[in-house]
């Protein structure tokens, strides 16, 4: 497969409607190992098919227990809520504080076209939705309770980290 260029934040393709796959062929396959590969190289946890430019609901993610392929995924259940921040590989040097649910189910397509649902929770749960907002045309820019830079999110690590450490 290949590393594909990874749009930042003021490209058009973040911020639109991601229309259905409707052709399983061998396209596909080459965009969900484009994803996956692109993913990996950037060090990531998940990418979506507008964030490498198409306009197709696809997408990749990988917490670290295996490779999920989403094709044409839905969320169907939610339950529960987590805080945390989010880094987005369309938008480097920023963190997003989201919230999101602490369980999801999805309903989606593999590569071949068949439907299944996955239940995801957690860490996976929160990526998962993240690179869904990704095909609605969203960002952290737009989903975010607060931004920090980079640089803001370090030192606001370091000073939790010390809090922790004064506490013992």
């Amino acid at each position: 497969m290949a590393i594909r260029k990874i749009v930042k934040r003021g490209n058009d393709a973040l911020k639109k409607q991601c229309r259905p796959v409707d052709a399983f062929n061998k396209r596909l396959e080459t965009l969900l190992g484009d994803l996956a590969d692109t993913m990996y190289d950037a060090g990531g946890v998940g990418l979506a098919a507008p964030q490498v430019g198409i306009l197709r609901r696809a997408v990749v993610v990988d917490v670290g227990d295996g490779l999920y392929e989403l094709v044409n995924p839905v969320i169907t259940e939610r339950d529960g809520e987590q805080t945390d921040f989010e880094g987005c590989l369309s938008c480097p040097g920023v963190v997003g504080m989201e919230t999101r649910p602490y369980r999801v189910t999805v309903q989606a397509q593999d590569r071949a076209g068949e439907t299944f649902t996955v239940t995801a929770e957690g860490y996976l749960a929160r990526a998962v939705c993240h690179e869904l907002d990704h095909l609605d045309g969203r960002t952290i820019y737009e989903s975010a309770e607060r931004i920090l830079t980079q640089e803001e999110f370090d030192k606001l690590l370091e000073q939790q980290k010390d809090a922790e450490t004064d506490g013992e």
